[in-house]
């Protein structure tokens, strides 16, 4: 199994548009996002086409992240990332869609590990510890940036 589905949803009690401007703010990720976020370095801009550079954290380590990415106006993103130095690529959709107690995120992240001895080690924590650290370091978060005053 070379390739691992990830996907969870989630409800943030805010306007769809707030959620979309904090997360499609891609050099703001490591404010917001300190947790998931060192740096990001947009190096070409075609509209609501981005070629990124990242430094993120991710099982205790830091690592460059080659990202190619559309933003979808007020729906969220998608985005094609590599990690040469980690040894993985990704596709990932982040979609936003408007729910009756605020914005649904619909999050997919699909990941591909290209060495095979490092699947057989990290495919149980990606599927298991993934999720579970992406939502307390970037919706629990968001959560406190777009409902704190609820």
């Amino acid at each position: 199994m070379k390739e691992i589905t990830l996907h969870k949803q989630w409800v943030i009690k805010a306007p769809i548009e707030d959620v979309s401007r904090i997360m499609t703010d891609f050099e703001k990720l490591p404010e917001y996002f300190p947790k998931v976020a060192e740096s990001v370095q947009i190096n070409k801009r075609d509209r609501n086409n981005l070629e990124m550079e990242a430094t993120v954290k991710s099982f205790g380590r830091s690592f460059k992240v080659k990202m190619k990415t559309q933003i979808l106006p007020g729906k969220g993103f998608i985005s094609d990332n590599d990690s040469y130095q980690f040894g993985t690529s990704g596709h990932e959709e982040l979609l936003l869609s408007v729910h009756r107690e605020g914005t649904l995120i619909d999050y997919i992240y699909k990941v591909t590990i290209h060495k095979a001895w490092l699947r057989i080690v990290a495919t149980p924590l990606i599927k298991w510890y993934s999720m579970k650290v992406w939502e307390k370091a970037v919706i629990d978060q968001l959560k406190k940036i777009l409902e704190k005053n609820k």
